[in-house]
């Protein structure tokens, strides 16, 4: 089992906006593509509180990623979700994606 987590920096007053996106349709769409997260987050004390949202997706392995991932991202409906998203202006600032494997000694395997 392999975890990405992936940590979106929003610009200023956007981040509502990428809540948005994300109850509304990607995690419609994930469900579809079988995508399964494993856990979103915002920063409760520290940089950016109101400008980053932090998640975890749980695969596993490094293809079924690589497919799974790549049929969201060019599914029309999540093209057109995203467009209609961002009709008041981009959300994101950057996006940072890491892939990280469990330790023998964690908890989650």
């Amino acid at each position: 089992m392999f975890y990405e987590m992936r940590v979106y920096y929003c610009l200023p007053g956007r981040l509502p906006a990428l809540h948005k996106r994300f109850t509304e349709a990607a995690l419609k769409l994930w469900d579809r593509h079988g995508i399964k997260q494993a856990g979103f987050f915002t920063d409760y004390i520290g940089t950016n509180c109101n400008a980053k949202l932090t998640y975890l997706l749980a695969w596993e392995s490094l293809a079924e990623r690589e497919t799974k991932w790549a049929a969201f991202a060019s599914d029309p409906d999540w093209i057109a979700a995203r467009a209609a998203s961002e009709q008041d202006g981009q959300i994101l600032e950057r996006v940072e994606s890491s892939i990280l494997q469990p330790t023998a000694y964690s908890s989650v395997k």
